[in-house]
């Protein structure tokens, strides 16, 4: 036992000290604080346990220490001719653990693993859906888009992107937010369930994705020429290299989305882990052939229609007003990233209906 000073000067109140050797049968105090933990889990009576829950939740605590006070907490906090044998008098937003996994008399409680349990069904993997955009040019425009269609499904989506962060439709700041730090407001916030980030060449670069793996990754367009330079990228094969970066990360179970007409961004379509959905505003293309007769999934544009092909079916089309004010590759993207993330084309039409610049 630890004599520290408190201890000492108890012990001086009763003109000991800590090389004193009680008599037998003496109670010698050495502390007023009874800081010593009892682990009675095992005993908690159901009543007590159901009170306990309340209390959390009245307070909005997904985790709580809640201290009360009882005589036997093997039975209610309430006698059966309804008199208080026992109350809660407090509710922790931080409670410690060491108590239950090291106390001084009862069993060992792992509490550890039953608040990650409570907070993570065993299926459940903490992820939130991200989607990643790059290109030369494109990508701020499919961003906003596509955010503009998720935030219609009711989810609180989240967007950083050159135009802005947004989370909703509130823009919570202004300017050019393309870049690492905006991405990581994005994604530390609890509120957003869906984040949608624009990364260009140089936050790719010079920053590195704020995310290890993404849902979706979008890929709209590449000008080789517009990238030769900084960062001692001075050949296509390193231009390349950059933007499949985007790529690289998509999840087993995400989609990679990419430009059926740039061959070079073809060529990603290998390196993603996940499915791939093209996008084309040349229907007769063969790759995009190819693609639907692998089992592929494509929305193609042809006259001035958008239609989503799986295998050899067409599983709907919408039509594009002339005055979107959009890039048909920007449309596109945001169309094909929106149906890799389970949106119907009935929304995606309400989508851009209501979409202002």
């Amino acid at each position: 036992m630890r004599i520290d000073s408190a201890a000492r000067l108890e012990l001086n109140r009763l003109g000991m000290t800590a090389q004193s050797i009680p008599t037998q049968g003496q109670n010698i105090l050495i502390s007023r604080h009874g800081n010593v933990a009892h682990d009675c889990t095992a005993l908690v009576h159901p009543d007590v346990a159901a009170q306990c829950v309340l209390a959390a939740r009245v307070v909005g605590l997904d985790i709580a220490g809640i201290d009360l006070v009882h005589p036997d907490i093997s039975q209610p906090l309430r006698t059966p001719d309804g008199q208080g044998a026992g109350a809660i008098i407090e509710v922790n937003a931080g409670p410690g653990l060491l108590m239950h996994l090291k106390p001084a008399s009862g069993e060992a409680a792992p509490v550890g693993h039953a608040i990650v349990a409570h907070l993570f069904a065993a299926d459940e993997h903490g992820r939130i859906p991200i989607v990643g955009i790059t290109g030369s040019r494109y990508k701020s425009a499919c961003a906003q888009v596509l955010a503009h269609f998720l935030c219609l499904t009711g989810r609180t989506t989240g967007l950083a992107s050159s135009r802005g962060l947004f989370i909703k439709n509130r823009q919570i700041a202004a300017g050019d937010q393309a870049n690492r730090l905006a991405a990581s407001r994005l994604l530390i916030h609890a509120g957003v369930d869906t984040a949608v980030i624009e990364n260009n060449s140089r936050v790719i670069l010079g920053e590195g994705l704020a995310y290890d793996r993404c849902t979706v990754g979008v890929v709209t367009h590449i000008d080789v020429a517009e990238h030769l330079g900084p960062f001692h990228i001075d050949t296509p094969e390193k231009v390349f290299s950059v933007f499949r970066t985007q790529i690289d990360v998509v999840l087993p179970e995400g989609v990679g989305v990419l430009n059926a007409d740039e061959p070079m961004i073809v060529e990603m379509a290998g390196l993603c882990d996940g499915e791939v959905i093209y996008f084309t505003q040349a229907p007769h293309a063969e790759v995009v052939r190819a693609h639907l007769a692998a089992g592929g999934r494509a929305v193609v544009l042809e006259a001035a229609t958008a239609r989503f092909c799986h295998g050899d079916a067409q599983q709907g089309e919408l039509a594009i007003e002339a005055d979107t004010g959009l890039h048909p590759v920007a449309l596109l993207s945001a169309l094909a990233a929106g149906w890799a993330l389970g949106l119907t084309i009935d929304l995606m039409r309400a989508g851009l209906n209501t979409y202002r610049h």
